[in-house]
């Protein structure tokens, strides 16, 4: 009894160490951040799936959060629809697997304006639109789902 009792307990412990958003994740391998953010446009398009250190995650909706490769410093962004998927914001520092489509989105120096103002508005961040002085290719990850660690 005491046995079988000890494996109810792990099996609490590891369910509770795990936050499964969204769809299940479907792929069998990661592809490394660097790697992906080194050669974006060979992505694009496609499934991939990232591991990685979340950095930051949307304080007013949870519509995306960003991974981080601590080893390289390089993120990728995991958008999702809002209402879709809500990143928690207690994730920042856990660490996550993230799976999607990877997009490419052109924005002219105008949109760029405007969506780094609204993201810094819906994080109640500061903003100089003078920081940004021309347009900007964005790649993110359309997220279906994800894994985040305890």
């Amino acid at each position: 009894m005491k046995a079988f009792l000890s494996l109810c307990l792990v099996a609490a412990i590891g369910f509770a160490a795990e936050m499964k958003l969204g769809q299940p994740l479907t792929l069998k391998q990661q592809i490394a951040i660097d790697k992906l953010v080194a050669a974006p446009d060979r992505y694009v398009g496609k499934v991939v799936q990232v591991k990685g250190s979340v950095r930051d995650v949307c304080r007013h909706m949870g519509c995306w959060m960003e991974l981080l490769d601590p080893a390289a410093n390089k993120g990728i962004r995991i958008k999702v629809e809002e209402g879709v998927i809500v990143f928690p914001p207690e994730a920042v520092g856990k660490t996550a697997i993230a799976e999607g489509k990877l997009a490419k989105l052109v924005l002219t120096k105008e949109q760029a304006i405007a969506q780094a103002q609204h993201e810094a508005e819906m994080n109640q961040r500061k903003f100089d639109p003078a920081s940004i002085t021309s347009g900007r290719t964005i790649y993110q990850i359309q997220g279906a789902g994800a894994v985040i660690f305890e």
